[in-house]
């Protein structure tokens, strides 16, 4: 929101807020917000560091953190739960952009565009292979709403739908979109293409590692538009560089902002982004009101003339 802060900064003071805004680059570490510590009631914040330690270091006054987005994962819950914070955040916040990031990831690789593109500005006529998606198969670890609606898109293209979850999903679901629930080392040996869309959790973080990725396809891509450390990047680097999959897509990194110097600017076979699959105007509007919201209610102040001020 702080690109933005000069809307909100009125309704914030209408409410009685005073603001701190600290000077960030994607994301603030623990130790830049201890810093702050004992200093503010409330917080937005994107995938600032919320540890125990920094949230035992803001409480008691601490009492609500308003996540800007979907994802808690930086939060640290059970000390939040314990020291009676509130976290509000806005569920299934970005989910039509990320997927459309995903297929649009899928369509790239299969169909060679950015390559054919490259070759023909440096005056190549070159005719480089592609496949249609009908012949392709999909992979989606995590069939939580982002993972439902990268199903439905590859549904509409005709590919083979593989998905592994740890968790039940609706038969009605499944049936209606001829998915095969399957275990993830088989659905990894058998997708073309794999998109990671599970959140990050213990049993999550590097899922995608030397093994897993050992395991697929030559001609496999792998998409993530999840969160960075569910896949290792230096075991993904090597798998690249040694031609054990064909290429990756990558929205997040376990590293953000991606250090410059990264092998991954360097490779042909990947496309990366700044962590900006949510991109959506629309989407983005009713986070930045959502979050808000999140924040007045958990402060015990009223909310109800929120609408009016848009």
């Amino acid at each position: 929101m702080i690109p933005f802060l000069d809307r909100f900064r009125p309704v914030l003071e209408a409410h009685g807020m005073d603001l701190i805004v600290p000077e960030v680059e994607e994301r603030l570490k623990a130790e830049e917000l201890l810093t702050f510590a004992g200093k503010f009631d409330g917080t937005i914040c994107g995938d600032d560091h919320y540890t125990a330690k920094v949230l035992e270091a803001c409480a008691p006054r601490l009492k609500v953190i308003s996540k800007w987005g979907t994802g808690i994962d930086s939060i640290d819950q059970d000390a939040s739960d314990r020291l009676g914070i509130k976290i509000g955040n806005t569920p299934n916040a970005f989910t039509l952009p990320v997927a459309d990031t995903v297929m649009g990831y899928i369509l790239a690789f299969a169909r060679q565009q950015p390559w054919m593109n490259r070759a023909m500005k440096i005056g190549q006529w070159q005719k480089i292979p592609g496949r249609s998606l009908s012949e392709c198969t999909l992979g989606v670890i995590g069939v939580g709403n982002i993972g439902k609606a990268v199903i439905r898109r590859a549904s509409a293209f005709g590919m083979e739908l593989l998905a592994t979850d740890i968790i039940d999903i609706r038969p009605d679901f499944v049936r209606e979109m001829r998915l095969e629930m399957t275990s993830l080392a088989d659905l990894l040996q058998r997708a073309d293409f794999i998109s990671v869309n599970c959140d990050l959790n213990p049993t999550s973080k590097h899922l995608i590692n030397t093994e897993t990725l050992s395991s697929m396809k030559p001609e496999a891509v792998v998409i993530n538009t999840a969160r960075g450390p569910i896949v290792d990047e230096s075991a993904l680097v090597e798998a690249l560089q040694s031609g054990a999959i064909a290429g990756a897509a990558l929205d997040v990194f376990e590293q953000e902002p991606l250090p410059k110097g990264s092998p991954l600017c360097q490779m042909d076979n990947v496309m990366i982004a700044p962590h900006n699959a949510n991109s959506s105007p629309m989407a983005w509007e009713r986070v930045h009101w959502n979050t808000i919201r999140n924040l007045l209610d958990g402060l015990g102040i009223d909310s109800t003339d929120l609408e009016s001020r848009k």
